[in-house]
């Protein structure tokens, strides 16, 4: 009995990110542009969570550039709360140079238990999948419709 309800208050707290959203976007970072608005987040939450039921997504700094530089295509999640900025400055110019789709969400908790994580982490790569082709497409349009930092 305990356990689901301990189950229940955390997604609760998830669900309810109204208030902590404008909490969490206290503590971004000067670099997390564009960061995400807070309905953009929970899809790309969402979606990331999918693309890691079916192993489809990269994730930390190192797997992603390494892949990045392979040429793999997806979209690029970053923690916007992510400090020292240096571990991943360089990340959303490698996007930038390969014509990628990137965008920060506000917290890195998040991202990572997104991910199926019990750590927190600051990049995410989601590859595109036939599984969770609408979410990723839908993710994909408004990504790309956000605007780029100058």
């Amino acid at each position: 009995m305990t356990k689901v309800k301990k189950e229940k208050t955390v997604e609760e707290e998830t669900g309810g990110t109204e208030k902590s959203y404008q909490e969490l976007i206290a503590n971004v970072n000067p670099i997390a542009n564009p960061l995400a608005s807070r309905k953009l987040s929970k899809k790309l939450y969402k979606c990331v969570k999918k693309a890691a039921k079916i192993k489809q997504i990269r994730r930390g700094v190192k797997e992603v550039q390494k892949f990045l530089n392979k040429g793999e295509k997806g979209i690029v999640v970053l923690a916007g709360d992510t400090l020292p900025i240096e571990v991943y400055c360089h990340l959303p110019i490698m996007c930038e140079d390969r014509n990628l789709p990137y965008a920060y969400v506000p917290s890195k908790v998040d991202l990572g238990s997104s991910a199926g994580s019990k750590r927190p982490t600051c990049v995410i790569m989601v590859k595109p999948h036939d599984e969770y082709k609408e979410a990723y497409d839908e993710c994909l349009e408004e990504v790309t419709s956000l605007p780029k930092p100058i």
